[in-house]
């Protein structure tokens, strides 16, 4: 089984700052993996021809079941970061592929599978109460960003040896707010079946995630997560730090069959894959 994410930067392609939603097709159709993890997603924006990004994403991919999770209702504007058109934060949205039409411009985050899906759970996070000073793609020098409210999505997927849970997220990039929400994503695992999967783009470097989850609980309760592929993802043109990861628990090292880091022609990160064997000689339950 593949399994992928990829911050997608609204499908923007660096060489030209073009997000066009034929090129973010024929981008991902070059991504071979059965549940995939997406982040940056635009939903209905000007800036990326107005396409439905998870929706594209899914039919690219041959994925019938997904969900978008709306981290922003709205539009992005040049200083304050957005310009939202939904004050009340509990109306932030998950939308399935019976919605592709609905709904006014969004941000977020989607997960995507082409395993059947028996449940779905999203958790949801407040943005950092700070600004910090980022390189944007298009703009000179370094730009004040303020951050943005995250969340999580959840599956339980039927899989071939039995139910397991695949986690995505993109987290804040204020340093110690993506910590205690990977801490906290941590907590709230023990009630979802096992083998359990994280993904996504944590803002965070190397080793430190899986040195923030590492292992919980003494003796054989304990639950010990391990950070599944050690390879750099950013910047796409010359990768030099990994800010995506797939971590894992009920998943022993041997099942780890392959990594690989995918350059695909837009976003400034890469695609990362992970090909596991997801059966009872590399389960760990």
């Amino acid at each position: 089984m593949r399994i992928a994410t990829f911050n997608l930067l609204h499908g923007m392609d660096l060489a030209d700052g073009v997000a066009a939603p034929e090129r973010l097709r024929a981008a991902l159709a070059d991504l071979d993996a059965d549940i995939v993890a997406l982040q940056e997603v635009d939903r209905h924006q000007e800036r990326s021809g107005g396409a439905d990004q998870a929706a594209l994403a899914a039919e690219a991919l041959g994925m019938p079941q997904w969900r978008f999770l709306a981290a922003v209702h709205g539009v992005p504007a040049p200083v304050s970061g957005w310009t939202e058109d939904d004050p009340d934060p509990d109306g932030r949205r998950v939308y399935t592929a019976d919605e592709q039409g609905e709904g006014g411009p969004a941000y977020g985050i989607a997960l995507l599978s082409r395993l059947p899906v028996s449940r779905w759970r999203i958790r949801r996070f407040p943005a950092a109460p700070l600004s910090l000073p980022l390189r944007v793609q298009g703009r000179p020098g370094l730009t004040r960003v303020p951050d943005e409210p995250r969340g999580v999505l959840a599956a339980v997927v039927e899989g071939p040896a039995g139910p397991f849970t695949v986690l995505a997220a993109h987290l804040s990039f204020v340093p110690g707010w993506n910590i205690s929400q990977l801490a906290r994503i941590r907590r709230s695992t023990a009630d979802l079946p096992g083998p359990q999967l994280l993904l996504g783009d944590f803002n965070l470097p190397g080793r430190v995630p899986q040195a923030v989850v590492g292992r919980r609980g003494r003796g054989a309760g304990a639950v010990r997560w391990r950070s599944l592929a050690r390879v750099p993802t950013y910047p796409s043109y010359r990768p030099r730090v990994q800010f995506d990861h797939v971590l894992g628990h009920g998943i022993g090292r041997e099942a780890v069959r392959r990594t690989e880091v995918v350059r695909l022609g837009v976003s400034d990160h890469c695609a990362l894959v992970v090909e596991i064997a997801m059966d009872a000689g590399g389960l760990t339950r």
